[in-house]
């Protein structure tokens, strides 16, 4: 899936940030597909964001068959390691982090914190990175096969799952050839941008807090949440809803740990319940709450294609990297208007190329979403 488009932009001011629309035009030129440039277009600048590996389920859900996530199941694969150091947004000390230290207070069965990285999840972002290594490197050899700070740019949420998902893939991409350590940059989490901000944004929290609450009360939600809950025998569990369910079983079947045979005969009405309560939750067909949800981000990335186009003299950088999560994927392909009712797998991306048309100079963005591009460019 993907798009080609010429830069327009819609500002809107929210919260203090100015969200940018990617503005698709009429006509249709066919892209070259046979060339790793779509002629006559240069490559200038990448941007990925990508969510973490699999990883821990974040709640248990009680009275339910239980999963016993062992130590053994956050194994780092020696591979997939890198020499990095976590910074601030200045390159200062790395801030606190108060959503880690939540689920640090907890334990789940077999011994392990929710949301935490598993061998496997690490694998999945190593395979993310060779995957961008054979396009940008090998292919469109875009790319130094070094990692480079000059060049590369990492961030990620102040979060160990996508701190470490982010290193698996710089290792994957770099086959762990580096120049320094890499700098990882983070935010304190009362200003963070890279996932919907509901403690440092009070309007999104007025505008949200109902609907998180009124997204599983929808008639055939609620329907089908009873019976579930009931066959499940947790129907005392007001707490637990289609988004925890998915989350729970769909952390079980990757790791191949058991389920519960209720879930998995429901786990397709699971899957879609689930993106119809977040679908609910962020309301597309309202901008006000996708431009408070990732605006700030969405303005970060124009900010960087900006940059790029006026060829700043102090800016060497070619890829951008954030390491993200589902709940930042979705809002974003909302906006962009590729978003096509399911929830972003472990690993998911969505890469944002930045290409110049050589003779007019005019210049274009291609958004693809986990490798599925388009071959037309719309201008």
């Amino acid at each position: 899936m993907g798009i080609w488009a010429r830069i327009g932009a819609l500002s809107t001011v929210a919260c203090g940030a100015v969200v940018y629309w990617l503005q698709p035009h009429k006509r249709v030129v066919q892209a070259d597909r046979g060339r790793a440039h779509p002629f006559p277009y240069e490559l200038k600048l990448v941007q990925v964001l990508f969510r973490h590996g699999a990883r821990t389920p974040l709640k248990s859900i009680p009275d339910i068959q239980v999963a016993e996530w062992v130590p053994n199941l956050l194994k780092d694969p020696s591979h997939t390691s890198m020499n990095y150091v976590v910074t601030n947004l200045s390159g200062g000390p790395k801030p606190p982090s108060p959503i880690e230290d939540s689920y640090r207070a907890h334990t789940l069965a077999g011994g392990t914190f929710p949301g935490q990285l598993t061998t496997l999840g690490k694998q999945q972002l190593y395979d993310l990175g060779a995957r961008i290594r054979k396009t940008y490197i090998e292919e469109f050899n875009f790319l130094s096969p070094i990692f480079r700070s000059s060049e590369v740019y990492v961030r990620s949420t102040n979060i160990v799952r996508t701190i470490e998902s982010a290193t698996c893939l710089l290792a994957g991409l770099f086959q762990q050839k580096q120049e320094g350590a890499v700098k990882i940059q983070t935010s304190e989490a009362e200003t963070e941008i890279l996932y919907p901000n509901y403690h440092g944004c009070k309007l999104l929290k007025l505008l949200s807090r109902h609907r998180w609450t009124e997204s599983a009360l929808l008639p055939d939600i609620a329907e089908d949440l009873k019976r579930i809950q009931s066959l499940l025998g947790i129907v005392g569990h007001k707490h637990v809803d289609f988004i925890q369910l998915r989350d729970d079983l769909v952390a079980r079947e990757a790791h191949g740990l058991p389920c519960p045979t209720v879930l998995k005969n429901w786990q397709k009405t699971v899957e879609e319940r689930a993106v119809e309560m977040v679908y609910y939750i962020y309301e597309p067909n309202k901008s006000e709450n996708l431009q408070l949800s990732v605006g700030p981000l969405l303005h970060t990335l124009m900010a960087n294609i900006e940059k790029k186009i006026e060829k700043s003299s102090d800016d060497s950088r070619k890829l951008y990297l954030y390491s993200v999560h589902d709940t930042t994927l979705m809002p974003c392909l909302m906006a962009l208007g590729i978003f096509d009712m399911k929830w972003p797998p472990y690993a998911a991306d969505i890469a944002l190329e930045l290409y110049e048309h050589r003779s007019t100079k005019e210049v274009y963005i291609k958004v693809s979403y986990i490798g599925q591009v388009s071959g037309n460019i719309y201008q």
